[in-house]
């Protein structure tokens, strides 16, 4: 499988962050297309190339449909532009700004061509990677609304960090082996 030759690339100094890798793979409190699914929007919100392209092997490989597939990355990119939206008047003492408008488009978030419930695991993931207390809220409000459990929404919370987490690592081994100062 292609996370666990990705769980094996990472340093010895990493052994858990492959280990909680190796454990995500196996979960069972998401369908496999909720697990897939935030796995790929957490690749794709974190954009590490090797990361990124083991887990959408992995969860192709897993059987994640084209459609999820589409709609995972797609709540990776507009939850891209709604955290840092979100995020930033979230962050600001003025707080007229949450009063306006705030004239993004964001359709797919009403039509995601998945279950809601799938979807806004995704973004709660990747909301989680981006750090936006506003879309983490709305988005575990939305699903626990629905009945999806702590539980499950802690997986994805989870799922989330150790994809950073493999990320950060082979972005600092690469940048190290490259000579280049490690940003984060």
């Amino acid at each position: 499988m292609a996370l666990k030759a990705l769980g094996q690339t990472l340093p010895p100094y990493a052994a858990d962050i492959a280990a909680n890798l190796a454990a995500l793979t196996t979960e069972t409190l998401l369908t496999d297309q909720q697990k897939w699914g935030c796995f790929v929007a957490a690749a794709y919100a974190v954009a590490t190339p090797a990361a990124l392209q083991a887990i959408e092997a992995a969860a192709i490989e897993a059987g994640l449909a084209a459609g999820a597939l589409s709609a995972a990355k797609g709540a990776a990119a507009i939850m891209a532009q709604n955290n840092v939206y979100f995020r930033a008047l979230a962050l600001m003492k003025r707080q007229d700004y949450r009063a306006l408008r705030s004239r993004l488009r964001m359709g797919v978030t009403f039509k995601p061509g998945v279950p809601k419930d799938d979807f806004d695991l995704w973004c709660v993931t990747v909301s989680a990677i981006h750090g936006c207390p506003d879309c983490l809220d709305a988005h575990e409000r939305a699903l626990r609304e629905r009945g999806v459990s702590a539980e499950a929404v802690q997986t994805a919370l989870r799922i989330a960090a150790v994809v950073h987490a493999v990320s950060r690592v082979l972005a600092g081994e690469a940048a190290a082996q490259a000579g280049l100062p490690v940003s984060t």
